[in-house]
């Protein structure tokens, strides 16, 4: 028969097991108390800022706190990767995924940041097809119209991009390499200022995430080619898919909110609940679809393995057009 010690030694050695626990759930339970501070690695205005606000703004209400965007850019968006890694792993820092997380690994070297270990997956919200869109004085109105005029100008036309190994220059490369036709590389020092060079006729043609351009493209700035899905879908209507064309070729970004590593398990779900149930308005759904992004929900483990995929379909992207890493 224990001992009164003993039953006292074991009560303590059950709270102290327990505390951790306990500890997790009350976080989760008080959660947020606080505004919580969303790092954006774009710069204000792009595809990524774009998206991010809008599910945002939204969740903010759902989970009783403003959130709070800081748009951290510079060097691809490894600048405010690299700040929220260091972040307290305390759910009052979020990270929105970036080009940094799925192309910095295949072309920087020394990135400060590892995608898949440093962080915690912890709701995606957002797929969103490039779409290929030129400046609506080009004497073209298909993808097959506009590979014919370069090809008849010997090359001789500008390709915008968001910058050197930015989304928009490896899906531009590609497709050239895809379609066997030169075109002058012109990067800009993010994807807003490409997507103003193309509808100001300075540069002809572009290929960003669908949320820099829609709206240029709706406003009659900018004419529509073609997008990045691998067939048609209702969320461009009669726009058909570059693969149409071009058999094969498929460029979708992922977009979601990440956490520092360490965050409360507890916490991430309570924050994924609020996302799943932002994306089930008919609101966001629009806003979404008005940019040109399909809603996309699921598990923190369907997050991650997104975003590897996404990691290897770029890897192979910088493989066909020769880019080094640096």
């Amino acid at each position: 028969m224990k001992t009164e010690k003993q039953v006292l030694a074991a009560l303590l050695l059950a709270a102290a097991c327990g505390a951790p626990v306990l500890h997790a759930a009350d976080a989760a339970k008080d959660y947020p108390a606080r505004p919580i501070r969303l790092i954006v690695p774009n710069a204000p205005g792009s595809s990524g800022d774009t998206l991010t606000r809008i599910v945002a703004a939204k969740l903010g209400e759902a989970l009783g706190q403003q959130i709070v965007a800081d748009n951290r850019a510079g060097a691809g968006g490894a600048v405010g990767l690299e700040i929220a890694k260091s972040a307290a792993p305390d759910g009052y820092t979020l990270i929105t995924s970036g080009s940094a997380l799925t192309i910095g690994p295949n072309i920087r070297k020394n990135l400060p940041f590892d995608p898949m270990k440093d962080f915690e997956y912890v709701a995606m919200y957002a797929r969103t097809p490039t779409v290929l869109v030129v400046n609506p004085g080009l004497p073209v109105k298909t993808v097959r119209d506009l590979i014919d005029y370069a090809k008849s100008r010997d090359g001789k036309i500008n390709m915008a991009s968001a910058g050197v190994g930015s989304q928009s220059h490896l899906n531009g490369t590609t497709l050239t390499i895809a379609a066997g036709f030169n075109s002058l590389h012109v990067p800009y020092k993010g994807g807003g200022p490409a997507a103003a060079a193309v509808a100001a006729g300075e540069s002809h043609w572009i290929i960003p995430p669908a949320a820099a351009v829609m709206s240029l493209v709706k406003s009659g700035r900018m004419r529509a080619l073609g997008h990045g899905l691998p067939q048609r879908s209702p969320l461009f209507g009669d726009m058909p898919a570059i693969a149409e064309t071009l058999p094969g070729f498929k460029s979708v970004v992922v977009s979601g909110f990440l956490a520092p590593k360490g965050t409360p398990r507890p916490v991430i779900e309570k924050i994924r609940v609020g996302v799943v149930k932002v994306l089930n308005t008919q609101e966001v759904r629009e806003q979404l679809a008005f940019q040109g992004a399909e809603v996309a929900a699921g598990t923190s483990e369907e997050f991650r393995k997104a975003i590897q995929q996404e990691i290897s379909e770029i890897g192979r992207a910088v493989k066909v057009i020769g880019l080094k890493a640096e």
